[in-house]
């Protein structure tokens, strides 16, 4: 995980350190600047000797102590602790800064002051040089191993700061009146603080305490080399690396003064520039790894980094030869130019942005490379390695100044130079490109993709925490996924590949270039190598599903990941690729909307551990496993979806993915409506009802399955309204009930549907408490304006819903329960229920664009409006509205005339459409789902002899948004209602007198904000700590599936025992199977409750019943007692059999009997 670098600068642990380097840095620079420029601008006099040659000797002379003495400084940063031998360093800079400081004070009147302030320079070497190896090796010992690469990112950028800044003052303070004195005393100042801060340095233990030291320095130092160079190939090749960067970097900032008067010809000003901007792009680059590796110590960017320094030194050679040096006055004076006069031109600003970039680079470059050697030492040597990179540091910039003396010394000028080091860079580059091919292969990969698709990646902190031994499980939707994930996962992952597909052409040269590993999967060896090769701590990726995606959704799940998770104890870390279905490389033309440069999200989810029960062996473990991992991954499908949105926000994003012109809807009058058009109608209609509405309020909304009403619900959705779903076939006073718990003053609806629905009587005992506003009427009140403003409302919708400040987390819908166990009670949902609720549905199903859904269901019902509304609309699926489920003859017609392919009901609804339609109505239907109340066996057989179609049974409540449950065309098992949801807990509590099962409550992102009761009008009340009593009594087994027992109110108790009346009327089914049955308790005086059976069989024999029991193994107390024939059972307008009014009609009738 990345840490904030930052953090590091209020730690005791780095703090003191920082600033005891940044002021000895600062020292060191100020001196020699003021040196240099007192040397290179002929300030003080050199006699004979070329100034070029002097600056350039002075910069050699600097170094050389760190070949003389850092073996020796080595030893002692191992022998003895760190911070005192750091503390001995910071006493011996304040006698050094003291010379030096008598040096200038008494200099510029002759010569042998110049070589007193080479003899210092010298001094401040040899302070560096044992300084050096001691704050490098405290580093590790202080900071963690995340927090390596940030340390030593701000030590270097503080380190060139101070150049910077000490070049900086030694520039200008050189050439000012008393400005010797003023460095003289900074010096002194900063050498006797440097001391101070290295009092607060914490210990640093020694590693080596036994060591004797070497005082044969040059076999110590041979001897220092040779163990650097035994250490693993990569810390060798480190210390190697970053020396290149000191050669380039040491020579350039050697040259600049010579660069900037003799080549460019400006003056001094333009020289602390140039020192700006290349310790500027040092930091830069430094800072910027620990955000590009996340804090991991790896050298992703170092080819990069070393192919741009060598070519923006090459660029650097060629912009400066426009320069020809000073021009001169009359008497043969140079004349400088300013840097004011310098910049603004075309090669000033590209020698300007060459240094910057070369700086940008070496930082980019050498922070890595340093990290490696620190943290990949042993404890014991790690100060004696340190010391011999530094010392081969140390011989890369002597030999930097060496070539710049012959180079210079024959004449030559800078830019020639920098034309060598370029060239010799290009070497460098190559050869660590061929070192590193996989570290440039993803570099250059992950700006490929970010520059198309705008790549993000989330997640990583997750990935670190897998450890060394996991399985990386992703969706598979293209042919990117495999090189985007060998691009953006950190270090270098095995890729398992089907070695049938390893035989393209085209996958050869990527397979090259990651550790791949082919996988016959009709070989159980070639898997049991793979469990191997992940048993050595490897980081693996799969893709269970084997094979491209051809639906959109997860396919069918492979046993052999499973079983590699399980049998190697790796984690497995759930990785979702979003965004790649649209390009063209996916097999999806046709069933999502396809375009060149989509925006692409790798989101990385916590890693998981598979626990399958020791008993599971073989086969049946197996399963467990691919089970485990298919939830795994239906649960990644959940949660890297966003659902944190409101409705109306959803809209937008499915009308921006699918386009203004794609159909979205159509009703009875076949008018279709495209997304353009729902917008546009939306947030007309939408202003119209501000005039009678408050944000927030809640307005009663009467209406058809139509494309009018889909239009007025996102009009009130878009300026935040909220629909309260009145459901008109319960009766007045029902409806005024549920308008009292919700405190609704208004009520929406239209003039037609109460004119052909015949609810006149309805409407005029509501208008005694409720104002009706009819759309109608508004649409004559739109006028020109509201025309002209609409023209251009898709462009500012989203802009005006966001106008409104709606949340997630804010109601979107009241629904209004069915009243069969008392008033009605409102169900407040939230805009992250329902979009959680569609979430979780897509999750598991396979919806796509090719797919045409027939709603008929009411929109007053939660599943009629989640599922069969704003799950086809939000994911772009054509739906066509038809007004009534009760339509057995039309509806079947209807689907076939539209060509519907998914289709929602309930068993009630499906067994009348059954009786009416003709076998092809269904031609193109893939799948029915169905809920709302028990499906019986033989409709689920009917459909599927008949039709060829399967019923797809799912379980919820109107409280959960609110499917819960579902069986889908992967997993489904007959008798049960399918598996819970991803993102769903679940409980189970005992019910006395119960034996299986127990009462369900759930909680999860879709469950309800909380009911509006009639005796707290307008409060909501939330459950209890998120939990849902369903008040249902289910059986949950092994794989997860639900089995509905019964309602906990719908059991009754006789002798004793507890009785499911669902159970039942599943009995009766079993024996009348075309007939509708359903049963209700009623007192009893002898056993406390009976079972009556009220049904639309004429003939229905106790005795059929009581041997299908007897056979069956059910109790004789499970046969009701009294049989009632009625010509039809009462229904709710959801399909339910509506129990209150069938009790009624029972107990009245047996009333009448007795």
């Amino acid at each position: 995980m990345e840490k904030n670098q930052f953090d590091l600068l209020k730690d005791r642990r780095f703090l003191p350190l920082f600033i005891t380097q940044f002021l000895g840095a600062f020292n060191d620079n100020i001196f020699k600047m003021t040196l240099s420029v007192l040397v290179g601008y002929e300030i003080w006099s050199v006699g004979s000797i070329d100034p070029k040659v002097l600056v350039s000797f002075a910069a050699g002379l600097f170094i050389f102590p760190f070949l003389v003495f850092a073996p020796l400084a080595g030893d002692l940063a191992d022998k003895y602790n760190k911070d005192t031998v750091i503390r001995w360093t910071k006493l011996a800079e304040i006698v050094i800064a003291i010379l030096g400081g008598v040096c200038l004070v008494n200099g510029g009147i002759s010569g042998p002051s110049v070589y007193l302030g080479l003899f210092v320079l010298l001094a401040f070497g040899a302070q560096s040089a044992f300084f050096s190896p001691s704050k490098y090796s405290i580093l590790p010992q202080h900071l963690k191993e995340d927090e390596l690469i940030g340390g030593n990112a701000l030590l270097n950028t503080g380190t060139f700061i101070a150049i910077l800044t000490g070049t900086i003052f030694g520039g200008v303070l050189a050439i000012m009146p008393m400005g010797l004195i003023i460095v003289a005393v900074i010096m002194v100042g900063c050498a006797v603080s440097g001391y101070v801060a290295s009092r607060y340095i914490p210990v640093g233990k020694a590693n080596a305490p036994g060591i004797k030291l070497n005082y044969n320095l040059p076999a110590e130092a041979f001897r220092i080399i040779r163990y650097a160079s035994q250490q693993p190939k990569g810390v060798f090749l480190a210390i190697l690396g970053a020396s290149w960067f000191f050669f380039v970097g040491g020579t350039m900032l050697a040259q600049f003064p010579n660069f900037t008067k003799n080549t460019l010809g400006v003056d001094q000003l333009a020289l602390v520039f140039f020192m700006t901007v290349f310790s500027v792009g040092i930091g830069i680059g430094g800072l910027a790894n620990n955000r590009l590796l996340r804090s991991r110590i790896e050298a992703t960017y170092v080819p990069v980094a070393a192919l741009g320094i060598a070519l923006f030194s090459l660029d650097l050679y060629f912009a400066s030869l426009s320069y020809s040096g000073p021009t001169f006055d009359a008497g043969g004076k140079p004349v400088y130019a300013s840097l004011l006069s310098f910049l603004p031109s075309f090669s000033g600003i590209r020698v300007t942005f060459d240094i910057f970039m070369i700086s940008v680079m070496g930082g980019l470059y050498v922070i890595p490379l340093a990290a490696i050697v620190q943290h990949f030492t042993p404890d014991d040597h790690k100060a004696r390695v340190l010391a011999a990179s530094g010392l081969i540091d140390s011989l890369f910039i002597l030999l930097s100044s060496l070539v710049a003396i012959a180079v210079l010394g024959l004449g030559f000028e800078v830019q020639t130079l920098f034309l060598l080091i370029a060239l010799a860079g290009l070497g460098v580059a190559v050869y660590v490109c061929m070192l590193l091919p996989d570290y440039l292969f993803k570099t250059l990969l992950q700006g490929l993709f970010k520059l198309l698709y705008k790549v993000e990646v989330h997640g990583l902190e997750n990935y670190e925490k897998a450890g060394p031994r996991a399985l990386i499980v992703g969706n598979h939707v293209s042919l990117l996924d495999p090189p985007l994930l060998a691009a953006f996962l950190p270090g270098r992952p095995m890729f398992a590949v089907n070695s049938f597909v390893a035989e393209w052409f085209w996958v050869k040269p990527f397979l090259k270039l990651v550790d791949a590993f082919p996988l016959d999967p009709t070989n159980p060896f070639s898997i049991k190598s793979l469990i191997k090769e992940v048993e050595k701590d490897k980081h693996c990726v799969i893709f269970p599903e084997g094979r491209l995606t051809e639906t959109g959704a997860l396919m069918k799940v492979y046993e052999g990941p499973g079983m590699i998770a399980d049998k190697s104890e790796a984690v497995v870390i759930p990785v979702r690729l979003d965004g790649v279905q649209h390009t063209p490389f996916a097999r999806l033309k046709g069933k999502v909307p396809l375009r060149n440069f989509p925006k692409i999200t790798i989101t990385i989810l916590e890693p998981r551990t598979f626990r399958i029960p020791d008993e599971y062996k073989g086969r049946a473990r197996r399963r467990a496993a691919s089970r485990q991992l298919y939830n795994l991954m239906e649960e990644m499908m959940f949660l890297t979806q966003d659902r944190e949105q409101t409705l109306y926000q959803a809209l937008m994003k499915a009308r921006h993915v699918n386009g203004d012109n794609e159909i979205i809807m159509e009703d009875i009058e076949r008018k279709p409506v495209t997304f353009k058009k729902l917008v546009r109608g939306s947030v007309v209609l939408g202003r119209k009802f501000t005039s009678f509405s408050e944000k927030g309020e809640n307005v009663g909304f009467l209406m058809p399955n139509s494309c009018g009403a889909i239009l007025a619900f996102f009009g009130l959705q878009a300026f935040g309204r909220v629909p309260a779903m009145l459901n008109f076939s319960a009766g007045a006073q029902s409806i005024l009930a549920a308008c009292h718990s919700a405190q609704i003053k208004t009520v929406i609806s239209s003039r037609r549907f109460i004119e052909f629905g015949r609810l006149s009587k309805l409407v005029e005992e509501m208008e005694t408490q409720v104002t009706f506003v009819y759309l109608e009427d508004l649409r004559e009140k739109i006028g020109i304006l509201d025309k002209i403003r609409g023209l251009y409302s898709p462009i500012t919708a989203e802009y005006t819903h966001k106008r409104q400040g709606i949340m997630p987390n804010d109601p979107a819908v009241i629904l209004f329960t069915s009243g069969s166990e008392g008033l009605p009670k409102g169900v407040v949902l939230s805009h992250s229920n329902i979009m959680a609720n569609i979430v979780q549905l897509t999750s598991r199903v396979d919806f796509n664009r090719q797919d045409i859904v027939f709603n008929c269901l009411p929109i007053f019902h939660s599943f009629g409006l989640t599922a069969g509304t704003l799950l086809p609309i939000l994911c772009g699926i054509r739906t066509f509205f038809y007004p009534s489920p009760l339509h057995y003859r039309i509806v079947p017609e209807m689907v076939y005339s539209t060509n519907a392919s998914i289709m929602f009901g309930t068993d009630t609804f499906l067994n009348g459409y059954a009786r009416m339609a003709d076998p092809y109505d269904f031609y193109r239907m893939r799948y029915i789902f169905a809920g709302a109340e028990k499906v019986k066996d033989e409709t689920k057989k009917l459909y599927m002899e008949r039709f060829g179609v399967r019923v797809l049974e799912g379980y919820g409540a109107t409280e959960t948004s609110p499917a819960l449950t579902l069986n889908a065309p992967m997993h489904l098992k007959a008798g049960t209602v399918g598996r819970l949801l991803p993102g769903i807990e679940y409980r189970l509590e005992d019910v006395p007198g119960v034996e299986q099962g127990g009462r369900l409550y759930v909680r999860g992102p879709n469950v309800m904000l909380g009911y509006y009761l009639h005796d707290k009008p307008g409060v909501i009340q939330p459950p209890e700590e998120g939990w849902h009593d369903t008040g249902d009594i289910v059986d949950v087994d092994a794989q997860g599936f639900v089995t509905i027992l019964g309602r906990a109110k719908r059991f009754a108790k006789i002798a004793g025992e507890m009785v499911s009346l669902t159970s039942v009327e599943t009995l009766v089914s079993k024996v009348y199977p075309d007939f509708a049955h359903a049963v209700v308790a009623v007192p009893d005086a002898r056993k406390g409750e009976q079972l009556v059976l009220a049904t639309t069989c004429p003939d229905v024999k106790r005795e059929a019943l009581s041997k299908y029991a007897g056979e069956n193994g059910i109790s004789e107390l499970a046969v009701p007692k009294t049989i009632l024939h009625m010509d039809k059972l009462p229904v709710l307008g959801s399909g339910k059999t509506d129990y209150a009014a069938l009790k009624a009609l029972v107990e009245e009738r047996l009333a009448k009997a007795a």
